[in-house]
């Protein structure tokens, strides 16, 4: 059932992509004539969805795609789908809208941006919280050498499960291994909750560890092959009433950029 249900994720996001890359050949980016935009695409299948550490689909196999418009200018909008599994909950798929500004400053990239996280199939009744919320995210990434040092910082006024406000940082590495195209990356990241009864944990924190392998395919884009563990601080007494869903656990990915 659950392979079913990625199955009819990956299927809606090709169904969303392929007309944009206008027929023609896949690229990791398509330019759209002469307008100054460009498309770009992803599918991928994931071992498990993890968000911040903690399982989006119960320890289970994942399906998802993206979409993204963006200008010469630095404007970008987008789109992404994946199956979901909550515990207690109907919405068997996410799907987010995406917008922000690149730009570069002090040889540093930055990512202005807002994501308005929905989830599809759920149906609130009279007295019943949303799980919908809008998040404001600032990114950052500047290159030494070898090594790409990252940022992350995302505010929310009303976190999922309408638990509130919410703040998370993030920060970590990427190393070119410079041996056959490895790329080594860590993350540790914390999380705030206003109302983390509402939410279903506490504050916490959260990390991991990868390693990844982008093979180029020319025209026809990029397959990043990638092996992570994943872990966060919450112990599973305070997981969502007991849940497994926020022990550490190992991730396997396989990603296609056109």
């Amino acid at each position: 059932m659950l392979l079913r249900t990625a199955a009819r994720t990956a299927a809606l996001a090709l169904s969303l992509l392929v007309p944009a890359m206008l027929a023609k050949p896949a690229a990791a980016q398509t330019a759209i004539g002469e307008t100054g935009l460009s498309v770009t695409g992803t599918l991928g299948f994931q071992s498990d969805y993890l968000f911040r550490g903690i399982s989006q689909t119960r320890s289970r196999v994942a399906g998802q795609g993206s979409l993204e418009i963006s200008h010469s200018s630095g404007l970008y909008v987008g789109a992404f789908a994946s199956n979901v599994d909550f515990l207690g909950y109907t919405p068997r798929a996410e799907f987010d809208a995406i917008g922000g500004y690149r730009f570069t400053a002090l040889d540093t990239n930055f990512d202005v941006g807002a994501t308005w996280y929905t989830y599809h199939n759920f149906g609130r009744q009279p007295g019943q919280f949303t799980l919908n919320y809008m998040e404001f995210i600032l990114k950052a990434t500047h290159e030494v050498g070898p090594v790409t040092l990252a940022g992350t910082v995302a505010l929310s006024p009303n976190f999922f499960g309408s638990s509130g406000f919410g703040a998370y940082i993030e920060g970590g590495a990427d190393w070119n291994t410079g041996f056959y195209g490895l790329l080594v990356g860590g993350r540790v990241g914390y999380q705030w909750i206003e109302r983390n009864v509402r939410f279903g944990a506490p504050d916490y924190a959260n990390w991991n560890l990868t390693l990844s392998r982008p093979i180029d395919l020319g025209n026809l884009g990029t397959v990043t092959v990638a092996v992570g563990y994943y872990d966060t601080s919450i112990g599973r007494a305070d997981c969502g009433g007991g849940q497994n869903i926020c022990r550490a656990r190992a991730l396997g990915s396989l990603t296609w950029k056109f």
